[in-house]
Parts: C-alpha cells; sequence; structure tokens
C-alpha cells in the first residue's frame, strides 16, 4: 500500500461508509483489533469488550464526517473505543459511590473500599477488577495504554493531581489485592 495523504485517507474511509460491502469487509478486518484492545483492558469480560466494540462503532458510523485522516481509520476506531472505556470506568464508579452510601445507610456504618471478603484475585485482570472502576482506569490507561498523567487526566476529566492521587491509591489497592492472592 502506498503512502497517502490524510485527505486520501479521509475519502477512502467516506467511500468505505457509503458502500454496504466495502463497509462490511472493513468492519470485519477491523472488528477483531479493536475487540482485542478492550477485551485486554476490561478485565477479560467477553461480554463487556463485545458491548463496548459495538458501542465503538456505532460511534464511529455516527461521526464519520469528523475524521480527519490523521490516522488509520483502524486507529480512530480504537481511540473510540478507549473513550467508551473511560466512560464505563466512570459509569461504574458511579454506581460503586451509589452503592456503597447505600449500603452504609443500612447498615450505619461508612464502607471500606475495601474488596469484599472472601475474594481471591489469582492474576493481574482479577486483581484490577476489585479495584474501584476509577482506581482501575487510570491505571490501564496509564500502564497499558502508556498514556502520561496529563492524558489520564483529561481522559477521565479530573485534575493532574487528583490523577496522580488516583495512580497513587490504585498501585497501592492492586498491590494489596496482588499480594492477598498469593497467600
Amino acid at each position: 500500500m502506498q503512502p497517502s495523504t490524510a485527505g486520501e485517507d479521509r475519502s477512502e474511509v467516506a467511500a468505505v461508509f457509503a458502500d454496504e460491502l466495502a463497509f462490511r469487509a472493513w468492519y470485519e478486518q477491523s472488528l477483531p483489533r479493536v475487540y482485542a484492545y478492550l477485551l485486554h483492558r476490561c478485565g477479560r469480560d467477553p461480554e463487556l469488550a463485545e458491548e463496548l466494540t459495538q458501542q465503538a462503532f456505532v460511534e464511529a458510523v455516527r461521526s464519520r464526517a469528523r475524521f480527519r485522516g490523521r490516522s488509520d481509520a483502524v486507529t480512530w476506531v480504537v481511540g473510540i473505543a478507549r473513550h467508551k472505556l473511560v466512560d464505563h470506568f466512570r459509569g461504574a464508579e458511579r454506581d460503586q459511590r451509589r452503592h456503597a452510601a447505600l449500603v452504609a445507610r443500612e447498615f450505619g456504618h461508612h464502607g471500606t473500599g475495601q474488596p469484599a471478603p472472601g475474594t481471591e484475585p489469582d492474576d493481574i485482570d482479577e486483581a484490577l477488577a476489585v479495584l474501584p472502576a476509577l482506581q482501575r482506569a487510570v491505571l490501564v490507561l496509564h500502564y497499558m495504554d502508556h498514556l502520561p498523567v496529563r492524558e489520564v487526566a483529561r481522559s477521565i476529566a479530573k485534575s493532574e493531581a487528583a490523577t496522580a492521587s488516583l495512580l497513587a491509591r490504585g498501585r497501592d489497592a492492586f498491590r494489596q489485592a496482588f499480594q492477598e492472592a498469593d497467600r
């Protein structure tokens, strides 16, 4: 394949989205890469990875006019998938806070934020799974996606200081969850 300009890339993508057969071929070629990206980052939860992959492609179709051709179209969809994953983590964090508040109100005490007793993660994915969603998000974005703290902060709509604090707490919680798995 010859190098192309951004304008040519945009034209090629526009043509793919305009032709049903071309789109189907591109989708079938692109799907495994986007799904693998998400599966690796969401705790090896295939149902969540499938849902977020679907959301990413739907958003790509909706926003195809915004594709500028500065990257490969699949890379662009993976970027959309990253945003969908961050949105999922944010929602999960909100849900966890609401649930903890309800439990604390119901039982008259404050939750500790610790994983449930008896949880024994046996690998990295399970250790990540017991973390609060926002801590998991910053660890995944920083260590797996190799994003700098500034970019992670922008992704989760927090300050750099708050993000650095989340990273520190996330590392500590991960270390503890992982060590408990070894006992």
